[in-house]
């Protein structure tokens, strides 16, 4: 009898041990999603199919979405999401590796973007996807960042000198970036940037041309203004969870599922490019963008000797570009390699 009572008991125990466990898989997640047009927005949809597939994981979600990338990043530091989007530049304040992938001239098109996206889901990369309490849980490309400006004159950034540009207020970065082209910078909330624009506030923003419709930027446009077509940056939006709230394998299938969604992406933007109005674009002449480029190698020099971004993953991007592009200046040998014989 004793043994038959005492074997019951271990039995119940067990059993409860295993609804506990159970229970504590079953807990749904909170996963802040940003997105500015809200529940009607193009993440927060294609995050509800995210949250499927979590679902094959093992892992329950539930979706919050955030109008306001700052108010996100307050829940998200206090704990009310185990996990959040965010563009790049927010991300690099938890990972500097990965949010260097929107740092200015290190991708300049898409194709370099797609094998930086490859690199980010390798499990040889996974040792950086972790950096204080937080992990990278994924990364996807939100398009190309065009100066959009109130005057057509202003076909560079090189030349709106003294122009008033709405920069985001918390990114230091920007502050930089205007004073290397001598812009008046104009500090802003992410989702100020638009009716800032549109109203005569600032006369340049930086933004993708997946934002064009959402933020009605026809308005500031107008019959004068244009898109230079010349990027500063290509944006992504990027996974940020807290360490210890997923399943350890959770980071690493979360990273693979998002890399299988750069191509449908990447396809997106490019129908967004290629819809806007033809005359929209401002294109820069051969001498400006030999200019341009110069320029732009001197702002990330600038940035990276402030240690805003990570130099190993510029090194990355740079040995993409290269393949991409051997007769790029900085892929060029030093003159120490040429005495060894480099090629």
């Amino acid at each position: 009898m004793y043994k038959k009572n005492a074997l019951q008991g271990l039995a119940g125990l067990a059993l409860a041990t295993l609804l506990s466990l159970t229970g504590t898989r079953a807990q749904a997640q909170t996963f802040c999603v940003f997105d500015p047009l809200g529940t009607g927005g193009d993440y927060y949809s294609m995050f509800q199919d995210y949250q499927l597939a979590a679902k094959r994981w093992g892992v329950n979600i539930d979706l919050k979405v955030y109008p306001d990338d700052l108010q996100l990043d307050e829940a998200f530091k206090s704990g009310q999401c185990d996990m959040a989007s965010m563009i790049g530049h927010h991300a690099r304040l938890y990972n500097a590796f990965t949010g260097t992938l929107d740092a200015p001239s290190v991708i300049e098109n898409y194709s370099e973007e797609r094998e930086a996206m490859n690199l980010i889901a390798s499990p040889k990369a996974t040792k950086y996807m972790v950096s204080g309490g937080y992990e990278v849980v994924g990364v996807i490309p939100a398009g190309a960042a065009y100066p959009f400006v109130n005057d057509r004159r202003i076909n560079s950034f090189l030349h709106a000198t003294g122009k008033k540009v709405g920069v985001m207020e918390w990114d230091k970065t920007q502050t930089v970036m205007a004073e290397h082209f001598n812009v008046t910078p104009v500090p802003l909330p992410l989702i100020g940037l638009g009716p800032a624009f549109n109203t005569g506030k600032v006369d340049v923003i930086v933004v993708p041309v997946a934002l064009y419709k959402a933020l009605e930027l026809n308005k500031g446009i107008g019959t004068t203004g244009g898109v230079i077509r010349r990027p500063l940056f290509c944006l992504t939006m990027q996974l940020v969870a807290h360490t210890g709230k997923f399943p350890p394998d959770f980071g690493q299938k979360s990273r693979e599922y998002m890399n299988g969604q750069t191509d449908h992406a990447l396809g997106i933007i490019h129908n967004l490019e290629s819809g806007l109005d033809s005359h929209m674009w401002i294109y820069a002449t051969r001498n400006n963008i030999e200019e341009w480029n110069t320029s732009m190698r001197s702002l990330l020099g600038k940035l990276m000797a402030q240690n805003f971004y990570d130099p190993r993953m510029v090194s990355i991007l740079r040995r993409i570009r290269c393949k991409t592009d051997s007769n790029e200046p900085e892929c060029a040998p030093t003159a120490e390699q040429r005495a060894e014989g480099y090629k």
